[in-house]
This record gives structure tokens, sequence and C-alpha cells, in this order.
């Protein structure tokens, strides 16, 4: 169910993978979305679950209604109605999980322990172009964070992730590092590469767990199957 956990002081990272819930095929097993088909009794036990598995309540963990931009919405609690229409999320609430979900695009986790401010961000090409990693950072600095460590989670690399030459070219005009060349030999983008440029920029430690999606059969993949779940990133600061 976890994967890739790691802590900086008070501060949890971890990344789901889709073995261990109760969701039948195609979404088998642990699909934490809620808008890709699945039986939304499963995936409310799935989000259970992984709430559990973090030694928190359902309630303590916060998602978003992922749309491709830019936005961050600030959290001090569980969300009177539906989750907002944002790409990144912040909190300064110990015991408050964040949670962004992915199947292909790169789930960013990021934190500054001493300053007491925990961030995600789902980076796919619209939102890498559109800069949601710089705009996670700058909700963060305006929290107090300075020192920040980055996770890069599962994503789909720029060996299997094929684009149009145009496309390419375009995001690749804002984010250069994310230029590729795939297997093939034909235009690709390399998403994580592209998040770690600007995390680095921002003068934050980052580390990439290195797992494309397409390729690791413990992921979700929209590019590889189609119809699929979504795993998840989570960050939560424990209480000090």
């Amino acid at each position: 169910m976890l994967r890739h956990t790691s802590s900086v002081g008070p501060v949890r990272f971890a990344f789901t993978d889709r073995f261990g819930g109760v969701s039948q095929a195609p979404y088998d097993q642990l699909n934490l979305g809620g808008h890709v088909g699945d039986d939304p009794a499963a995936v409310a036990r799935n989000r259970e679950l992984l709430a559990g598995a973090i030694g928190l309540s359902p309630r303590a963990v916060s998602y978003m209604n992922q749309v491709h931009g830019a936005r961050v919405g600030v959290v001090d609690g569980p969300w009177t109605g539906p989750a907002p229409e944002v790409d990144a999320l912040v909190t300064t609430v110990p015991e408050r999980a964040l949670a962004v979900l992915v199947a292909d695009c790169v789930p960013v986790l990021v934190a500054d322990p001493e300053a007491g401010v925990v961030g995600v961000a789902h980076a796919g090409r619209p939102g890498l172009a559109a800069g949601v990693v710089p705009a996670l950072v700058a909700a963060m600095r305006d929290f107090g964070a300075r020192k920040l460590t980055a996770r890069i989670g599962p994503a789909v690399c720029g060996r299997c992730y094929e684009v149009p030459e145009p496309m390419r070219a375009e995001v690749a005009a804002v984010v250069p590092e994310s230029w590729a060349v795939t297997r093939a030999g034909t235009p690709g983008l390399d998403l994580p590469a592209g998040v770690a440029a600007q995390l680095r920029t921002a003068g934050a430690a980052v580390e990439d767990v290195a797992t494309c999606t397409i390729e690791d059969e413990a992921s979700y993949s929209y590019r590889r199957d189609g119809v699929t779940g979504r795993f998840a990133g989570v960050a939560w600061m424990s209480q000090v």
C-alpha cells in the first residue's frame, strides 16, 4: 500500500501503489480517484484504508479536484463542501495530510519541517508549463517556509512519454529541462526532470524516486491502460 516512505523531522512523505484495496478491475485494487468511474463505495473504503495506514482518520486527509492548472488551495481543516478546483495544497496544521492523485502526472511533495509548512502539487504537462510548482513554493514562502525538502513520486518518464514536436517545443520553451527523446527516437517530455529543475531553482533539496508509471506494474498509468485508477502522494506533519 505505502512505498517510497521517508521523513524529515516531523514531516512524513509517502506514495501509494495499487495494492491492498477493494476496487475491482480495471481499477484493482487501491484506486483513490473518485472521478474515474470506479464504485464510489470502493473509493471511500480505499481512502479509509490509506488514512489508517498513515495513522490518521479519513477526515484528516485532504484531497483536491485537480484541473491541470496552477492554483493553490490553503487547508486548515476538512472541506465544508466539495474539494476545490486546484492543483496544489498547502497547510501548517499538524496531523493534516495532503494528498495528490496521479496516474502518469508528477506527484510533488514539499515541506519545510522547521517552519511547519507542508505542500503538495499535481504537475502534469499543462500544470508544469503553467507553473504549478513555483506557485506552490510561493504559497509556502508566504507561510514562512525557507528551507524546502521535496519528493518527486512515480510518474511517466521521458523515455516513455511521446508527444508531438510542437507540444515538446511549447513546454520546453517554458521549462527547458523537460525536453526529451523517447526510446523510439521520437519527441518526448520528461516531466519529472522539469519539476526537479523548478524545485531546485527555488532552492529545494530534491529526491526523485525515479519510478516510471508506464514501466511499473505497481503504479496506475493512464497512458498504458486507459481506464484505470489513481494512486496518491501524501505529505503530513506529525504533532510536535
